[in-house]
């Protein structure tokens, strides 16, 4: 019943703010026992759910868009198969300080970013594109995100994406990570296959709401409701980092 109200939430926060869902349910497993890597595993096959049916969704307003996405999740694609060798070099601790960096540097990029740009979309070679994709995919499947949260500030201060428009390009760019994630995982024997099909199954639902909100909220509300969902995350792993006792 626990991963079934996860997954709920999970794909209600992936359909709204354009992420693999990774940012909360990471943390939420670790509140629940589980440990890091368990969670990333859970976590990286909840995102293909999410990722695959939420791309669906956003296709029907986002179709201009997806080109720069293939290649931006190719690019994460071959980055996500490194994510078993990853594990294998570094501990637990690092990964959930990683995180926390992370955090911290995107509510910064995304804070000072204007959530609605009135410059044109600038046009991006492929290699400038695989390469955002692969070092992404590298760090993002290493602490069981899908690379959104570092992804959109990059679209949105670099690249001067919209803000939804740059939401529903990290979410495709999902699918690319997420899967190179789950296989890597899943040949080296670290995937929790049953946990992490539950949270899947339960994130369509939450995933279809999720997207219908973000369709009908104002950008500036849009853009208030990221970051404070940052800060959520950023404060939930600081207490498990620092002050949980074990």
């Amino acid at each position: 019943m626990e991963l079934l109200l996860f997954g709920l939430i999970t794909g209600f926060v992936s359909g709204f703010f354009g992420i693999g869902g990774g940012t909360i349910l990471v943390p939420m497993l670790i509140l629940s026992g589980f440990i890091i890597k368990e969670a990333i595993a859970i976590s990286i096959m909840q995102m293909v759910f999410s990722s695959i049916y939420g791309s669906f969704l956003n296709a029907k307003k986002a179709k201009n868009i997806f080109k720069d996405g293939f290649i931006l999740g190719v690019g994460g694609f071959v980055g996500g198969l490194q994510n078993s060798f990853v594990h294998s070099l570094v501990s637990n601790e690092f990964l959930q300080y990683l995180f926390i960096i992370i955090i911290v540097l995107s509510i910064i990029k995304i804070f000072i970013s204007p959530a609605q740009s009135s410059q044109e979309v600038k046009n991006h070679s492929k290699a400038s594109l695989f390469i955002i994709g692969f070092i992404v995919g590298i760090i993002a499947m290493s602490i069981g995100v899908g690379g959104a949260i570092m992804l959109i500030p990059l679209l949105v201060g670099v690249a001067k994406y919209p803000l939804k428009t740059a939401t529903s390009l990290s979410l495709f760019f999902v699918i690319f990570s997420s899967i190179a994630g789950f296989i890597s995982l899943s040949l080296a024997g670290q995937m929790l296959f049953y946990e992490g099909f539950i949270v899947g199954l339960a994130s369509l639902v939450g995933v279809y709401f999720g997207i219908k909100i973000k369709n009908t909220t104002p950008i500036t509300s849009y853009k208030q409701s990221i970051l404070f969902l940052n800060f959520l995350i950023l404060i939930t792993m600081i207490y498990d980092t620092f002050f949980k006792v074990s």
